[in-house]
C-alpha cells in the first residue's frame, strides 16, 4: 500500500495542468488526543490520496494541523472522509480567499511531537480552558476599545506584510519565543485589559489563549479561524476591514491580499513592496521581500554572492554545496546581513 509520493514536483505539476480541474485551498486543525499517530497518518494518507489531496499535514498525539488543496469537485468526498473520523466530524474548514491550482505540489503527512511547536515541554496546557472565541464583528468592536491589547501571535516575517490596526507585533522568529515574551511584557496588566489574539488560521491562538489563561490573564479573546476567517466574514457581513496588507500563508502562494495597503518594503532597495520570494540560489533559499526591479537585477537572488553562484555551471554549484549543511527550508526566517532594508 502506498504511503508516500511517487511523483516528483514536475510530474505532479504536469498532472494538474492536464486535468484542467480547478483546485480549492483550505485548512483545518483539531486538538485531540491520538493514541497512535503513525497508524492514523498512514490511514489518512491512503484516504486523501484517493481524492487527489495535496498539501502539508502534521499529526501528533495532541491532534492534527492541515493545509491542503484538492479539486473543487472532490470537496464533498473530503467532507465525507473527515466525518468518518470521530474527532474530525463536522470540523470547520477555513477556505482560502485566493485559490491557486499549484499551491501545493505533493501530499506530505508527517508525525511530529506537536502540531504547533510551543517550547513548553515541561508544562502541560489545558486546552479546554482557552480564551473566548469572537467573530469578525466582535473582533472589530473589541479592537476599538481603549482597554484592549491586540496581539499578533505570528512571526516577524508574517506580520511584516500584514497586520491588524494598532496590533502589538512581537519581533520573534518562532511561536515558542512569543509566549514567554508576551507574558513578561503584559504580566502587570493581566487583570484589567482585554487581550485580543489573532493568527493565520486560529491554531496558534488556541494554544496561546489557553497558556495565558493558565498564567492568570483574566480576559483573553481570540479570533476564531484567524485572519483567514476574519477576512471572509468581513466581506460577507460588509464590515470595515481592519486588517491591512497581506495575510502570509505557508504554501506556494506565500500570501493572500486582504487589503490594497502595502505596508512593507523591498529588503534590497526599500521600495514599497510586499512580495515574499525565496532566493533562487538553492543553497540559500532565504525567504525575503523583493520588488520586481530587484528581482531582475539580482536574478531573483537575495545578494550578489548568491547571484554569482546561480550563474556558475550546475556541476560547479553542486561541488560548492558538497559537504555543507543543507538549508533547504522554504520558510527560513528572513533575517540576513545581506538584506539591507530588513526591518
Amino acid at each position: 500500500m502506498q504511503f508516500y509520493n511517487k511523483l516528483n514536483i514536475k510530474e505532479q505539476s504536469d498532472l494538474i495542468d492536464k486535468s484542467g480541474k480547478n483546485r480549492i485551498v483550505l485548512s483545518f486543525y483539531k486538538y485531540s488526543y491520538l493514541g497512535n499517530p503513525k497508524i492514523f497518518r498512514n490511514y489518512l494518507y491512503v484516504k486523501l490520496s484517493a481524492i487527489d489531496v495535496l498539501g502539508r499535514i502534521y499529526i501528533a498525539s495532541e491532534g492534527i494541523n492541515a493545509q491542503i488543496s484538492l479539486p473543487l469537485e472532490n470537496l464533498p468526498f473530503l467532507r465525507n472522509e473527515l466525518d468518518k473520523i470521530t474527532f474530525l466530524k463536522n470540523i470547520p474548514l477555513n477556505y482560502a480567499l485566493v485559490n491557486e491550482n499549484k499551491s501545493f505540489l505533493k501530499l506530505t503527512i508527517k508525525v511530529k511531537n506537536k502540531i504547533v511547536a510551543d517550547g513548553l515541554e515541561s508544562q502541560k496546557i489545558d486546552l479546554s480552558k482557552r480564551g473566548t472565541y469572537v467573530d469578525a464583528s466582535e473582533f472589530n468592536k473589541l479592537l476599538e476599545k481603549k482597554d484592549t491589547i491586540c496581539i499578533d501571535m505570528r512571526n516577524h516575517y508574517e506580520s511584516e506584510v500584514g497586520h491588524f490596526k494598532n496590533a502589538i507585533i512581537p519581533d520573534v522568529d518562532t511561536f515558542r519565543e512569543s509566549l514567554p515574551l508576551i507574558e513578561k511584557t503584559f504580566f502587570n496588566e493581566k487583570n484589567n485589559k482585554n487581550f485580543l489574539l489573532y493568527c493565520t488560521g486560529g491554531i496558534r491562538c488556541e494554544k496561546a489563549s489557553a497558556y495565558f489563561k493558565q498564567k492568570g490573564f483574566k480576559k483573553v479573546f481570540q479570533m476564531k479561524g484567524g485572519v483567514i476567517e476574519y477576512a471572509r466574514q468581513a466581506r460577507e457581513m460588509k464590515l470595515e476591514n481592519k486588517f491591512k496588507g497581506i495575510n502570509f500563508v505557508f504554501d506556494e502562494r506565500k500570501g493572500e491580499r486582504i487589503s490594497k495597503d502595502i505596508i512593507s518594503n523591498c529588503h534590497l532597495c526599500n521600495a514599497s513592496c510586499d512580495s515574499h520570494v525565496n532566493c533562487t540560489n538553492p543553497a540559500c533559499n532565504l525567504l525575503f521581500i523583493q520588488c520586481s526591479d530587484c528581482s531582475k537585477t539580482y536574478d531573483g537572488c537575495c545578494s550578489l554572492d548568491c547571484q554569482k553562484i546561480i550563474n556558475l555551471p550546475y556541476e560547479k554549484q553542486k561541488s560548492l554545496r558538497k559537504a555543507k549543511k543543507n538549508s533547504h527550508k522554504v520558510f527560513k526566517k528572513g533575517r540576513s546581513k545581506t538584506l539591507k532594508y530588513k526591518t
